[in-house]
């Protein structure tokens, strides 16, 4: 902890360990302004504002964010399909950079010097949130209680917290009956710590927020039109209601009502943290799951063979990259210019159907299409001589022919 004690802006979310942490810092002798970062969570902004100065904050943000997120995080990562370790779809992951950077903008419109943040030094929203400070703000001092000795000397773990905000008067949602973390967003809501540290077990149906449970969701598809431009959703159409969404916070928003009626996007995994530690994470989310799938399947219309395997050959260091917190790096941004290049012709409609937390694509289309049905088909003759097939059969077995007759030679 700093001996210097001046003003310090707090992302504070009005849960256990940020309430906590900003009568911490209070306590300590720091003006504290209190950052919300309004990222599509189910809150009530108005009452967390009100905690948030009954706990000791002298003022307080709150930043709707909303629309931001989807169109310059979420998005540009569907673009490049990145999915971390083949799974997980990154939502917590995308909303750190951006509340870190919202953040720094009001420290520096505050004239703060400090930055805190109330993310453990066990995980990686310490680093996503951190590297984020440090490039955006060089020479910010960071305050992270979960690394501080005075902090971890007085609090062990989420049981110590639950005591103190009690004794201090804190309402907080974490109890004793719903031992667990969850982090909401736009994008996902993620579940973490308490019995969900013990692998072997199943959580249970109530924890879930954002779908519904697959074996509850309707006995009747529910079929979607989504039409993408330049990789970049800009439609969606649901072809048993008509209802048609085209503006990127309501098309997103949209498909997570949808997807979370139908149970779709849910995942259970144990993951590699950045630092080194296993961890498993329950994860929701409806609309990036659909979007994914929808966006994979017209790049296989559209994206050259060659460009779209050397994008899947970078894809896993670029969502390694969020993952890990390299937003805002310079590898950041020579591969999102990659990307964006071979999103040129990634234009046109996929139809999807959902069901039960299942996802079909039953058709696509477009104007820049590369598939051309006389090529392919089986049925009719032109546009391909399969003859040429010999000889281009021939020069690629010559390397294979020489190196069996070499190991002959031995």
């Amino acid at each position: 902890m700093p001996k210097e004690k001046e003003k310090v802006v707090l992302a504070y979310s009005g849960g256990l360990d940020t309430s906590v942490i900003l009568k911490w810092l209070k306590e300590s002798g720091h003006e504290v302004i209190a950052y919300v970062a309004d990222l599509g969570q189910k809150e009530n902004f108005k009452a967390v504002k009100e905690k948030a100065l009954k706990t000791g904050a002298s003022k307080v943000y709150i930043e709707d964010l909303k629309e931001e997120l989807v169109t310059d995080f979420i998005f540009p990562v569907l673009k490049a399909n990145a999915v971390y370790e083949g799974r997980y779809l990154l939502g917590t992951s995308l909303a750190r950079p951006l509340t870190a950077k919202k953040q720094i903008e009001i420290a520096k419109k505050e004239k703060a010097k400090f930055v805190a943040h109330g993310a453990t030094g066990k995980g990686n929203d310490q680093v996503r949130f951190e590297l984020t400070y440090h490039t955006l703000y060089p020479g910010v001092q960071v305050i992270a209680p979960w690394k501080e000795d005075e902090f971890l000397k007085k609090f062990q773990g989420r049981q110590d917290l639950i005591k103190y905000a009690k004794k201090n008067g804190i309402p907080v949602k974490a109890t004793k009956d719903k031992p667990w973390s969850s982090d909401p967003n736009l994008m996902h809501i993620s579940y973490e710590a308490g019995i969900l540290e013990d692998p072997t077990l199943r959580p249970s149906e109530g924890m879930f927020e954002m779908t519904v449970s697959p074996r509850k969701a309707p006995n009747k598809e529910t079929r979607l039109a989504i039409d993408f431009k330049k990789g970049i959703p800009v439609r969606v159409k649901n072809l048993e209601s008509g209802v048609v969404k085209t503006k990127p916070l309501e098309l997103f928003t949209y498909l997570n009502q949808i997807g979370g009626k139908n149970g779709v996007g849910r995942i259970d995994m144990v993951e590699n943290r950045f630092v080194g530690i296993k961890s498993r994470g329950v994860y929701e989310t409806p609309a990036g799951t659909i979007l994914q799938i929808a966006h994979r399947d017209l790049e296989g219309l559209t994206m050259d063979r060659e460009v779209m395997h050397l994008r899947d050959g970078f894809m896993p260091k670029f969502a390694e990259l969020v993952y890990y917190g390299f937003w805002f790096s310079p590898e950041m941004e020579i591969l999102r210019t990659m990307i964006d290049k071979t999103q040129e012709f990634v234009t046109g409609r996929v139809s999807l159907s959902l069901y039960k937390g299942n996802i079909q694509v039953i058709g696509r289309e477009s104007k820049c299409s590369l598939y051309d049905q006389s090529q392919s088909s089986m049925d009719m003759a032109g546009g391909f001589d399969q003859r040429d097939s010999k000889g281009f059969i021939k020069i690629n077995a010559i390397r294979l022919i020489n190196s069996v007759l070499r190991k002959r030679k031995k």
